[in-house]
């Protein structure tokens, strides 16, 4: 099996070393991943100039982009074979709930999902974690259930707790939870007196309860999302039809 592994946290993280070292040891694999952090890049492609690729003593490729920049060029004309299989991460915190719209780390599996390949991506449930090595076992287990029974492409979505391996209850297949909105922008002064202005911290979990993502990894169980990319919201069609409708502007 083939495995192209990527992140947003930039080829020099501990966690990427982490998941390589796992997933080495089971398959063939490349590493391809931004030349600096890049968390919250979400699905952003670089369209205004062209990208560098260069090679790390460590034998990681790491490109002047966004996570998603590294996945489409590997997929689409970096390597010579398409991989089997995307891996993303192991991301420096939690990708739960509507972090994952904003996510680099999910985003670099997205990309691989879009072309056509199963993608895991794969983040600690705690800011500075100290357990990659946990994350790392659970990467290799679910890779070895795709190596066994590979379905339809499927873009999954793991969070493991900051424990030892030995210490988790498991897995859980859950849904992604919501957070409160986030923290007010933290306004400051730049050395030249003007004002600057930082994006404050994320909220705390609102929906958290039993069958969410919050949930699993508060009871030291991996939680596994399945997620999907159709922004379509469905129930609304006909409600949008007939808004139009009585306005006279549907054609």
């Amino acid at each position: 099996m083939r495995i192209l592994i990527s992140n947003d946290d930039g080829y020099f993280a501990p966690g990427l070393a982490c998941l390589a070292k796992h997933l080495s040891a089971i398959a063939e694999v490349t590493v391809v991943a931004p030349e600096r952090d890049r968390s919250g890049a979400s699905n952003s492609l670089t369209l205004n100039r062209p990208l560098n690729l260069k090679k790390a003593p460590s034998g990681f490729y790491y490109v002047d982009g966004t996570p998603t920049d590294c996945v489409h060029m590997a997929v689409t004309g970096m390597l010579d074979t398409q991989p089997d299989i995307v891996v993303s991460g192991i991301n420096s915190g939690a990708n739960m709930g509507d972090d994952t719209i904003y996510s680099g780390t999910v985003a670099a599996a997205t990309e691989g999902f879009l072309l056509g390949i199963p993608a895991i991506a794969i983040s600690m449930a705690k800011h500075d974690p100290v357990q990659y090595d946990t994350a790392g076992r659970v990467a290799v287990e679910l890779v070895q259930r795709f190596m066994k029974e590979t379905p339809h492409p499927w873009l999954l979505n793991v969070n493991v707790p900051d424990v030892p391996y030995e210490e988790l209850q498991g897995m859980e297949v859950t849904r992604l939870g919501k957070r409160h909105k986030a923290e007010p922008v933290i306004k400051s002064t730049n050395p030249h007196g003007q004002p600057v202005y930082w994006v404050g911290p994320a909220g705390k979990a609102q929906d958290a309860g039993e069958g969410t993502d919050f949930h699993a990894t508060s009871q030291r169980r991996v939680s596994i999302t399945p997620l999907q990319i159709d922004l379509t919201q469905y129930s609304q069609l006909d409600a949008v039809r007939s808004w139009l409708t009585a306005g006279g502007t549907q054609k």
